[in-house]
């Protein structure tokens, strides 16, 4: 057995040399053989048993296919009773699981009660030929506000088709004063921003309808700057054009 002890007591010879209080004796120098061989069984047995726990919850982590289903330890809702769309059951006589609306059921956010507002066709299928909307200042101004930010880039804001975007492009926007267009109903141009022609795409999911009625009105305001005369100013306003 080792005992180790302070340094001064290595200076005493040993016939003076009393046992020191510095002196310690390891502890398991004075444990018994038979208890450290059964605690380190002990361990051995605790860190092969956490080993192979260890190996089991990783066999679970494999990110290869498998034709073999899973077992579920823990469901969370991994399996419930439903039915996927497009499936085939035999729960309804028709086999669909995807079930049909009621005949004549329309989504709320699409019913239009008034149709020629907001498709811009009349019952009789042609286009509608006054605006529907007050022309009022407020109306015009909100107009001029929605052209500016949805029309504008491609149109131009005084409507000459030569805006920012087709500057870029390979493809040449409409003039807004060609006889053409000026010739076209209020309902038609309705139409066409609601749904597009041609090139230029519809904005019917962009633009709400009083919005786009109000678009119309302001596009008849930009046509008529154009092709005003003096004689289209009241008598008591034309002095102050310039």
């Amino acid at each position: 057995m080792t005992v180790f002890c302070s340094p001064s007591s290595r200076m005493i010879p040993n016939s003076t040399r009393k046992k020191s209080s510095g002196c310690w004796i390891p502890a398991a120098a004075v444990t018994p053989s038979w208890w450290r061989r059964k605690e380190f069984a002990m361990l051995t047995k605790l860190q092969a048993l956490l080993l192979l726990l260890a190996a089991g919850l990783l066999t679970g982590c494999s990110n290869f296919p498998s034709r073999q289903p899973p077992i579920w330890i823990w469901l969370d809702m991994k399996k419930q009773d439903k039915f996927k769309p497009q499936a085939a059951t035999t729960f309804f006589s028709d086999g669909r699981t995807s079930r049909r609306p009621v005949e004549g059921a329309v989504a709320q956010e699409t019913y239009r009660p008034n149709l020629p507002y907001s498709t811009g066709i009349d019952s009789d299928n042609t286009y509608v030929a006054r605006n529907p909307e007050p022309l009022t200042k407020e109306t015009l101004l909100r107009g001029q506000n929605r052209f500016d930010i949805y029309c504008a880039p491609c149109h131009d804001r005084t409507g000459s088709g030569r805006g920012i975007v087709p500057s870029k492009a390979v493809w040449v926007p409409g003039n807004i004063h060609d006889d053409r267009i000026v010739n076209m109903v209020d309902g038609e141009l309705y139409h066409v921003i609601s749904n597009g022609r041609r090139t230029m795409p519809g904005y019917r999911f962009q633009i709400p309808e009083k919005d786009r009625w109000a678009i119309v009105a302001y596009l008849r305001v930009l046509q008529r700057s154009w092709r005003g005369t003096m004689k289209d100013v009241p008598a008591d306003l034309q002095s102050k054009v310039r």
